[in-house]
């Protein structure tokens, strides 16, 4: 079997760039940075439609059934098509740093942070009856 020269130069190219980061954290590994950007990126894109349940039940939380029905809907579709692009940026862009997401939430600068908040596309705390998170997999800060 032929190996070819570029399929060599790329495989060189990302050790390399794999290599070359470097992170603040001691526990997180730095090749885990981009990594994590990645599936945040891939989950945001292809689940991105759940932002329209997402704000009915906000919406309806805050202002009532009828708001949730239709300001809910409209709010929900505008919140789709943002996470479908921040999905797509996410995973166009995973090995390199951006500006203005840094790693940790109370930093600045450049980093692999998300670019929408919330990072993800369900928050642990808004998962309705343990839907998307069990209770086995959701850690309790206060029991540890």
């Amino acid at each position: 079997m032929k190996i070819s020269k570029s399929f060599l130069i790329a495989a060189f190219v990302a050790v390399a760039a794999f290599g070359a980061f470097t992170s603040v954290k001691a526990e997180e590994p730095a090749v885990m940075l981009p990594v994590e950007k990645l599936g945040r990126g891939i989950t945001n894109a292809a689940f991105c439609v759940f932002e329209i349940p997402m704000k009915w039940s906000e919406v309806n939380n805050d202002m009532g059934g009828l708001a949730g029905i239709t300001y809910g809907t409209l709010k929900g579709v505008c919140y789709t098509v943002a996470r479908a692009v921040v999905g797509v940026v996410d995973i166009a862009t995973f090995l390199f740093p951006l500006p203005g997401c840094p790693n940790h939430p109370d930093d600045a600068g450049w980093g692999y942070g998300p670019i929408m908040k919330p990072a993800w596309v369900v928050p642990v705390d808004k998962d309705w009856n343990n839907f998307i998170y069990s209770n086995e997999a959701i850690v309790n800060p206060a029991i540890q």
